[in-house]
């Protein structure tokens, strides 16, 4: 492709990469058969270390192609696994596992279900416990959760993405094939595409010898006008929804493969990756110019580009970014690896360029579209700014929603604390969330929830009544001040109960229990 190949090109990367403060960046493209890549800027800024089209990335949510093709393969396997086909339920493959809050969704959710974010459980993402927790949590462990977990939504009456679900799904691999979900992977996709470099956590890399490969993860420091750097991390608790480490030379083969349906990529597993099962937007909302609604497929989203289907997923974890795409009718595909969050922003323009390039968009076009665009965008960032504030990133190594800020801080109608702090003190538990210890920090009711997947504390504000209180949430790897509500609940002079909006789509407070 010209276009890429171009000095134009090349510039246009490299002030994209500099404006969205991203240290390094890997591209790579195939077109039928050929391949070419590139990488921009430094896969480690500390060690002076140059980004290659080599440089291993934590890929985190784009994973879940990965592992949606695991299932599929499974289903195409009949002779050996005949049970697991995609209308199959899910308690009934895991009877001893798989186990919902209520019958209706114990009884219904389907493999198809849980590939198309469809299944009413909502994230739930500071319900899973970290590798560094006294009891960490792992596949096993994620599934047999799931019974104390509210669902959000009637089954299959809604969109919504859950990244439990997909490390659920990889639960099943393994009870089925009797191997861990990272052997899998290695036997059944990456030695058969060749993806030598390409493995399940960091320390999979590490065990290849590749871990002087792995880029370092980056978040800008406002204060200092620097960047900070971040180790890739182990997130076993996440495996599916996230966590393979790949390079951008590595994974344009998956997307070969799904191109042009090369081994282990039959018809029937390519059919039944890119089967629509839900809609992101049923409503259209705000639709780019020449673009249809979002769909979700399997581990993929789909949309309509001027008519072209356009499949593909992004990936956002601490310090890292990613995002693939791929055109069938043009046997067209893109991915775009980076180390800090802003190398979406960069993969958004960078694959709408090469897009516009294969399906032949007039060049004048593309500028005034672009111009359209900005100004559209721009727009929207002044009144989001306007109505909120802050928002946690989407975390860990599996995409996690933004929360919108809920109350502003010191607001007028705060009251002063009166009741002594230690009446608060103590260990509550919650079933689905765990236990969580509430302790006294600089004068402030405080939380260290840094034992989680998506690792936090809370620092809580007095609203009113003693007892309803702002908790500002600080990610332990980004910061920000993200403001959930929280209450406690008191019998006599000790509270017995603490309520944390951490989930607001279930419509009500997670409940823990004082327990000492």
């Amino acid at each position: 492709m010209d276009l890429f190949r171009s000095s134009e090109f090349t510039s246009h990367i490299e002030e994209l990469i500099r404006r969205n403060r991203v240290p390094g960046l890997s591209i790579a493209i195939v077109q039928n058969d050929e391949v070419e890549s590139v990488g921009f800027g430094m896969a480690s800024v500390k060690d002076d270390k140059p980004c290659t089209a080599d440089t291993l990335f934590d890929i985190a949510s784009s994973s879940k192609s990965l592992t949606a093709a695991s299932i599929a393969l499974l289903v195409d396997e009949n002779e050996n696994y005949p049970e697991i086909q995609y209308h199959s339920v899910m308690s009934e493959l895991l009877p001893d596992d798989f186990l919902m809050a209520e019958e209706e969704y114990t009884k219904g959710i389907t493999i198809d279900d849980i590939l198309g974010h469809r299944t009413g459980m909502p994230g739930h993402d500071d319900s899973y416990m970290g590798e560094h927790s006294t009891q960490p949590d792992n596949a096993r462990s994620i599934t047999r959760n799931l019974r104390n977990l509210a669902p959000a939504a009637p089954l299959r009456s809604r969109y919504l993405y859950c990244n439990m679900i997909y490390t659920v799904a990889t639960h099943l691999v393994e009870v089925k094939t009797k191997k861990p979900f990272s052997e899998f992977l290695q036997e059944r996709l990456f030695q058969p595409l060749g993806m030598d470099s390409s493995s399940l956590q960091p320390d999979g890399a590490r065990a290849k010898g590749l871990g002087e490969r792995l880029a370092k993860g980056h978040t800008w420091d406002k204060k200092n006008s620097s960047y900070l750097e971040i180790e890739a991390r182990n997130c076993p608790e996440g495996q599916g929804a996230g966590s393979v480490v790949s390079s951008a030379n590595d994974l344009i083969k998956w997307i070969k493969a799904l191109i042009n349906q090369e081994e282990p990529i039959n018809e029937n597993v390519y059919q039944g990756l890119i089967k629509e099962r839900s809609s992101r937007e049923p409503k259209g909302g705000n639709l780019k110019p020449h673009t249809s609604p979002i769909k979700y497929t399997a581990g993929m989203e789909v949309y309509w580009y001027r008519g072209h289907a356009v499949y593909g997923h992004n990936g956002v974890v601490s310090g890292f970014g990613s995002r693939f795409i791929f055109l069938p009718e043009f046997k067209f595909g893109a991915v775009v690896l980076g180390n800090s969050e802003g190398t979406n922003s960069v993969a958004a323009q960078v694959l709408r360029d090469l897009i516009d390039e294969v399906v032949g968009v007039p060049r004048e076009e593309r500028t005034q579209l672009l111009k359209q665009m900005t100004a559209k965008s721009q727009q929207g960032v002044k009144a989001k700014k306007k109505t909120q504030g802050n928002q946690r990133n989407e975390g860990n190594s599996i995409a996690k929603k933004p929360r919108e800020k809920q109350k502003e801080k010191g607001s007028r109608n705060s009251q002063p604390q009166t009741r002594p702090l230690d009446q608060y003190i103590g260990y509550y538990w919650n079933a689905g969330y765990h236990g969580m210890r509430v302790e006294i920090k600089d004068d402030a009711l405080f939380i260290d929830a840094t034992d989680r997947s998506m690792a936090f504390t809370l620092t809580f504000e007095h609203e009113r009544d003693q007892t309803k209180y702002t908790a500002h949430l600080s990610d332990f790897w980004e910061g920000g001040d993200d403001l959930i509500p929280a209450e406690f609940i008191f019998d006599g002079d000790k509270a017995v109960k603490m309520g944390l909006d951490l989930e607001p789509l279930i419509g009500d407070k997670i409940w823990f229990e004082r327990k000492e």
